[in-house]
């Protein structure tokens, strides 16, 4: 995990069970002519880590992006903890990103290719000398979790036996005024699930995970689901209906059932619609008495990063034992009883469900279990 608040997982999980937040008001940053609240990669850490962590031989000529490098250090570091080879051919790059490169186009870059999510992904896989044609997955707010889900995919398919996930974006002015325009953004900390909410906050991050076929001890996902509701271009079904399915397909993938359940991690983006109807769906989906929780708080809107992030971060705290806060939650600001917390809590069960949604009526859920710690 490359965030604002750690450039590890150990130091991710510490940071969020603290309640410490990367979340910062900024006024006048590149030009902007509105406040925003967000969190931002700091730019003398990530200089180092990535001198520090790779190998300028196997980097193509030209500097890095900063997109370029967080997702490049995301892989490198979740590539050596895994001690696979990344040269195998039964080895297989994914990259998820919602924006890519985009802040090139605003600084007048000739080669639009570099741009495209795609192209950072084949030089992540070069890097790696693997001889797989990576893939890339751009499907909005889930583009996270429909990676993870395309990883199980492929392993499944028997065609690869170990998947390299990765998700980044950083933020720009693009992005930045592309969500005020759509009077989504917050200008203080957001409050997801609560009746005070405000709207989101953006944030910068890169996590990377490495799925491997096996009988291994361990987390492994159970199932995962992309149901599109096709409901507006921006605006989120009133009945749930995409995200809905997405969890009654997931639970039925993974034959678990509510009390199986630690806790659902969801979107909660703290907008007025976003999380109404994840509480709807999940009202309908029979799990309003699971403990929920959202991870906004701490880092914002990490956008492609989210899915796996989050997800990360859930395994981690449920392997301590712990449900995260929904940091700045108060007052339930939702139409169903959903079961949230502003303080962490203490389970034992080791499954929960991965939740996330998108523009266009795109949906996503995950069901995960750590069989080692049942």
């Amino acid at each position: 995990m490359i965030t604002p608040i750690g450039f590890t997982v150990e130091e991710n999980f510490a940071a969020v069970m603290s309640g410490h937040s990367a979340l910062r008001r900024y006024e006048g940053l590149w030009g902007m002519p509105f406040p925003f609240v967000g969190s931002l990669l700091p730019d003398d850490e990530l200089e180092k880590a990535f001198a520090e962590k790779t190998d300028d031989g196997r980097l193509p000529v030209r500097e890095c992006t900063r997109f370029e490098k967080v997702t490049l250090l995301a892989a490198v570091e979740a590539v050596r903890h895994s001690g696979i080879d990344p040269q195998s051919p039964r080895v297989i790059f994914i990259l998820s990103s919602t924006k890519g490169n985009v802040v090139l186009l605003e600084n007048g870059e000739p080669d639009l290719e570099r741009v495209t999510p795609a192209h950072t992904a084949q030089m992540v896989a070069d890097y790696f000398h693997n001889p797989n044609l990576p893939l890339t997955v751009s499907n909005a707010c889930i583009s996270g979790l429909c990676a993870q889900i395309e990883a199980y995919r492929c392993l499944v398919s028997g065609h690869y036996d170990v998947a390299v996930v990765i998700g980044s974006d950083v933020l720009s002015p693009f992005i930045v005024a592309g969500f005020q325009s759509l009077k989504a953004l917050s200008d203080e900390p957001c409050r997801p699930f609560s009746a005070n909410r405000k709207g989101l906050n953006l944030g910068e991050a890169s996590a990377a995970v490495v799925y491997a076929n096996g009988d291994g001890e361990g987390w492994r996902m159970l199932g995962g689901v992309v149901r599109n509701d096709a409901n507006h271009i921006s605006g989120p079904s009133r009945t749930g209906e995409g995200s809905f399915r997405a969890l009654q397909v997931a639970m039925a993938e993974s034959k678990l059932k509510a009390n199986d359940l630690a806790c659902l991690n969801v979107h909660g983006t703290a907008t007025l619609y976003n999380d109404e109807m994840e509480s709807i769906a999940i009202g309908r989906a029979g799990l309003a008495e699971v403990p929920v929780n959202a991870l906004k708080g701490y880092y914002g809107h990490t956008l492609g990063a989210a899915g796996i992030l989050e997800t990360l971060l859930t395994m981690r705290a449920l392997d301590d034992g712990q449900v995260p806060a929904t940091r700045g939650f108060d007052t339930l600001g939702v139409s169903v009883p959903l079961s949230v917390s502003s303080e962490n809590r203490v389970v034992s069960k080791k499954a929960f469900v991965k939740l996330l949604s998108g523009f266009g009526g795109c949906n996503a859920a995950a069901a995960f279990t750590n069989d080692s710690c049942r």
